[in-house]
């Protein structure tokens, strides 16, 4: 079982940044493949960012068309914590943004992939 636990939401005004984290815990994190989703009032989860293992020493960042250019997803193994750090903020970027965890080396951007997921945490953007 692996235990998500997200931080660093928050509110703030249009064009700052925010950095969210999240921190896993339970099993090995080297292997798997994270995920940042949000979620808008109304609106279907919808994929964000993601990171996965490249076999090798690094790892591979895949970002949404909405989010490129002004997110940045990367993690640190040794904290077992992955990262989404959001420049540029927009008032539609407000939802509740939430971590989410698979077990294989295969990136995923649909929310049915995902098995483990944290609580969320909101970000709120005023214009």
């Amino acid at each position: 079982q692996v235990q998500l636990v997200e931080s660093g939401g928050g509110l703030v005004q249009a064009g700052a940044s925010l950095r969210l984290s999240c921190a896993a815990s339970g099993r090995t994190f080297t292997s798997y493949t994270m995920a940042w989703f949000r979620q808008a009032p109304g609106k279907e989860r919808e994929f964000v960012a993601t990171t996965t293992w490249n076999g090798g020493s690094s790892y591979n960042g895949y970002l949404a068309d909405s989010v490129k250019g002004r997110f940045t997803i990367s993690r640190d193994n040794a904290k077992n914590s992955v990262y989404l750090h959001m420049n540029s903020l927009k008032p539609e970027d407000t939802a509740v943004y939430y971590c989410a965890a698979r077990a294989t080396v295969v990136r995923a951007t649909s929310a049915n992939e995902y098995d483990y997921w944290g609580q969320g945490t909101q970000v709120t953007v005023s214009s």
